[in-house]
């Protein structure tokens, strides 16, 4: 990706700085209950609910290894899809025994959807022509919020804790510096609008729809989407680093990313896809441990 065509706001700093004004400004105020159903011998598992931005209520889902800590830490990001998941669908549950593992979800999501429940598809053009108002300025700052939270949290070993996701996982890092490693598979927020005119896919198609119905908005929407472009934060995030990119020759391959993971200034490695979920999850999984220090990866039992 050529740098000089990305699109990121002269004042991409000063946004994000004041946001993070704004969300200091509201306690997390955490209410914790267990919740028993999803317990096990290895595990127990909490729901957790804090505040962000605007005094909203957001839920997340914390499970606790059993035995004595303090334990590395799996924070899952808020993504861009309804449901909220306390480990994503096909991984491991026996995670949960080695690690912390929090799974935020973010305003708009399921169980943190009042007052605002966001439509899918729909939510990523959500007072996209308003750069203060866009749902994501609130996303992001969620997300941070719940990186916050892990933080506090005496069982979490706070020399290994990785955030996993896609674009708001690598937003997380760089807004703060708790995250000692991030996962990352970008997939909005790289030079959204020229990629979005040349797809018709969805979420970007999203853009292309809204841009149709209100094509005189086109530079509002793109000042916008200047304040999170990734190219934008990958100079802040000192994390170690994996940026899962697309298959080679598509538009994120490991060149589309290559103006991100040059800014990135913790180490990074960057895994193209194979087209194959086994293989690069046992690859995402593989890296993880090696970086924790584990001799092995927990892996589900259809990968190994």
């Amino acid at each position: 990706m050529d740098t000089a065509i990305m699109n990121i706001a002269n004042d991409f700093g000063q946004y994000w700085e004041r946001t993070l004004e704004e969300l200091a400004g509201y306690p997390a105020a955490p209410e914790v209950e267990l919740l028993p159903m999803r317990c096990t011998e290895f595990a127990t598992m909490y729901t957790v609910r804090l505040t962000g931005i605007g005094s909203y209520r957001l839920f997340g889902y914390l499970s606790i290894p059993s035995g004595e800590g303090p334990h590395p830490a799996i924070y899952y990001a808020p993504k861009y899809m309804s449901v909220l998941e306390p480990i994503p669908q096909g991984s491991a549950n026996g995670l949960r025994s080695r690690f912390v593992v929090f799974s935020l979800g973010s305003r708009g999501q399921r169980l943190s959807d009042k007052p605002y429940s966001a439509g899918f598809p729909g939510m990523l053009t959500d007072d996209i022509d308003d750069a203060q108002g866009y749902i994501f300025r609130g996303v992001a700052a969620d997300s941070v919020r719940g990186l916050e939270y892990l933080l506090t949290r005496p069982e979490v070993d706070a020399g290994r804790v990785v955030a996993i996701g896609n674009d708001i996982a690598l937003a997380t890092a760089a807004l703060h510096n708790g995250a000692t490693h991030v996962i990352c598979q970008p997939g909005v927020f790289v030079n959204t609008l020229a990629r979005a005119a040349q797809t018709g896919d969805y979420p970007l198609e999203e853009i292309n729809d809204y841009l149709n119905l209100h094509p005189q908005r086109r530079d509002a929407v793109s000042k916008t989407l200047s304040y999170f472009d990734l190219g934008g934060f990958a100079p802040d995030v000192s994390s170690r680093t994996l940026l899962m990119a697309g298959t080679p020759g598509s538009a994120l391959d490991a060149d589309g990313l290559s103006a991100i993971s040059d800014s990135i200034q913790g180490e990074v490695s960057v895994y193209e896809s194979q087209s194959s979920s086994y293989r690069d999850g046992v690859h995402q999984e593989e890296w993880l441990a090696q970086e924790f220090g584990y001799a092995e990866a927990i892996l589900p039992e259809h990968w190994r």
